[in-house]
């Protein structure tokens, strides 16, 4: 779905594990790597698209994770020109999203990346939380900036509750 500025409505995805690192993913034959995210379908929840992206993209169901928060709001970028499909029909110029910050709480046997009908990533691995701003391509930066900041005291309150519960 595409608004009427031409953002494409999208979900992105942060995942983190019990120690706080992020899932970050590359994409099929690309030296690129990014969060999971995709696109919201007609009649589709922000929500809905979110159980059915990370289904499709890293094999996970809603029952093996768990929702820690969402941006307050809509964050978006920009496509850089030469990415823009002018021949396309309504055209995109880049990206509004809603991002989730969810845990994992299966193994990291359950990511599957070959869940979807044509895979989006080729490898995935768990990297510090602010690791991914040095990576992501250069467009995407501020967003992944603006969504990384909101999330981190949910992701530190969650590392000192471990600290508590473990220090007895």
């Amino acid at each position: 779905m595409i608004d009427q500025k031409g953002y494409r409505l999208n979900v992105g995805i942060i995942l983190s594990n019990q120690e706080g690192k992020l899932l970050w993913a590359k994409r099929v034959g690309q030296d690129a790597w990014q969060f999971p995210q995709g696109g919201i379908k007609p009649a589709e929840t922000p929500k809905q698209a979110l159980f059915r992206e990370l289904r499709e993209e890293i094999g996970l169901t809603a029952q093996q994770v768990k929702i820690i928060g969402y941006t307050k709001r809509w964050l978006s970028y920009r496509l850089p020109n030469h990415l823009i499909r002018y021949y396309q029909k309504p055209v995109c110029i880049g990206q509004k999203q809603v991002w989730y910050l969810l845990r994992i709480l299966s193994s990291d046997n359950a990511i599957n990346l070959e869940e979807g009908d044509v895979p989006e990533f080729d490898h995935w691995q768990w990297v510090d939380y602010w690791k991914p701003l040095e990576q992501v391509v250069y467009f995407k930066r501020r967003v992944y900036e603006m969504a990384l900041q909101e999330f981190e005291p949910l992701i530190q309150r969650k590392r000192i509750y471990k600290v508590v519960l473990h220090s007895k």
